[in-house]
């Protein structure tokens, strides 16, 4: 009984020391030593924006194919600690942070562990691969006090932010129908002979919680569009834009989805469409939304439109404009274009730099207990949850309807 005392105690004091070291701030000369899990081709674009954050260092990587941890070493610091295995790097004290841009099916997995290891966390978008997801991970982020970033960087542009504003003033009137896209004209279905050697790759982690399978590199290089590992379109592309328009209108999760979805290019290759629609309906807030997405045509491209009594107020990540309904003489027209390629829809514009916008929130929110992320875990359980209704009414073939 005594030992049993003894270590119920010693595991209370371990809690508190935690949770006082969580919820603690760091000062803005404190070196905030960071961890990156999962070092592919998301992680390394959002690295590309480190050298603007002062006083961040990168002292442990994590990936399951040596190839990405050989090139992640490279852009640690020197002597950073490199595993295939995450534990390892979450039970390190030289790890107050972690960078988290696995495939999706891991994000919530991860994000717990870490929170639980006392490390704040910056997930990429979506943040949940199941609707059954969001609680636990909005649990772990509030019971360890972590500041938990989800990657859905145009709630830091400062156009976006400017564009929430003028929405809020009522400039464009009342907003009954939003209409989204994302739509790309690019070959990513070819298989070919891909000489990636599986003994490089730790395939039996990737897999995670998904079902055990063969090694395939193809899954491997493109899980975005199998179901085990990624979500498709919806989840991709789509969850940015819904991101914005919950936020913009003060929406949760949608009422009902009802989707339709082609293979037109990516038949026996991808197991998601390659070509979707949905059609999101939120009728407590008297608003629908409406979201396109293809491979085979990039006609708007990444875009937003809020189509209100009054006026549009159109979104891109490059520009706001703000558009007079026909026979309306108010809002006069307005732009604001940052990007200095000026077409429309782009996938991504050089100014403003959204990632940077959005890494630096996350690190004051860290060093400053006070100030707020702009996408906590609430924020992108919201978002995944609009795009999984909207698959589920897909594969199903039927309106999926929200349920409590």
């Amino acid at each position: 009984m005594t030992d049993r005392r003894k270590f119920l105690a010693t595991s209370a004091l371990a809690t508190a020391a935690l949770l006082t070291e969580s919820s603690r701030g760091f000062a803005a000369n404190d070196t905030l030593q960071v961890g990156l899990i999962g070092v592919g081709g998301r992680c390394k674009h959002l690295l590309k924006s480190f050298p603007g954050l002062p006083n961040v260092k990168i002292t442990a990587v994590c990936d399951v194919f040596d190839d990405n941890l050989d090139a992640a070493k490279n852009l640690a610091a020197p002597g950073a600690f490199a595993t295939k295995k995450h534990e390892e790097l979450l039970a390190r004290k030289d790890v107050d942070a972690v960078l988290i841009a696995s495939p999706d099916h891991w994000h919530v997995p991860l994000t717990v562990d870490a929170c639980k290891a006392g490390k704040h966390v910056y997930v990429e978008k979506p943040l949940t691969h199941d609707l059954a997801e969001g609680r636990a991970v909005i649990a772990a982020q509030n019971a360890s006090k972590c500041v938990v970033q989800v990657g859905t960087q145009q709630r830091s542009m400062t156009h976006i932010l400017e564009a929430y504003k003028m929405l809020k003033e009522g400039v464009i009137g009342k907003v009954h129908k939003v209409h989204c896209t994302w739509n790309r004209n690019a070959n990513r279905f070819a298989k070919g002979k891909d000489p990636l050697d599986p003994k490089k790759v730790d395939w039996k982690r990737f897999c995670g919680n998904a079902q055990a399978q063969h090694f395939d590199a193809y899954k491997f290089r493109q899980w975005r569009w199998f179901w085990d590992f990624g979500g498709g379109i919806f989840t991709d592309l789509m969850v940015h834009w819904i991101d914005v328009v919950h936020w913009f209108l003060d929406l949760d999760h949608p009422a009902s989805a009802a989707s339709v979805g082609d293979h037109f290019a990516a038949k026996d290759v991808w197991e998601t469409p390659d070509t979707v629609q949905t059609l999101l309906r939120y009728p407590d807030k008297q608003v629908q939304v409406y979201f396109e997405g293809t491979f085979s045509n990039n006609r708007n491209g990444s875009m937003c439109e809020f189509m209100g009594s009054e006026g549009t107020l159109y979104i891109d990540r490059g520009r706001y404009e703000i558009i007079p309904d026909r026979g309306k003489t108010k809002p006069e027209p307005k732009a604001l274009v940052l990007g200095t390629d000026k077409q429309k829809g782009l996938d991504f514009y050089d100014k403003p730099d959204g990632e940077l916008l959005h890494l630096s929130n996350w690190i004051e929110a860290i060093r400053d207990r006070s100030k707020k992320v702009a996408c906590p875990a609430e924020a992108g359980v919201s978002a995944a949850s609009a795009a999984h209704l909207a698959n589920l009414s897909l594969r199903t073939g039927e309106i999926a309807k929200w349920k409590a």
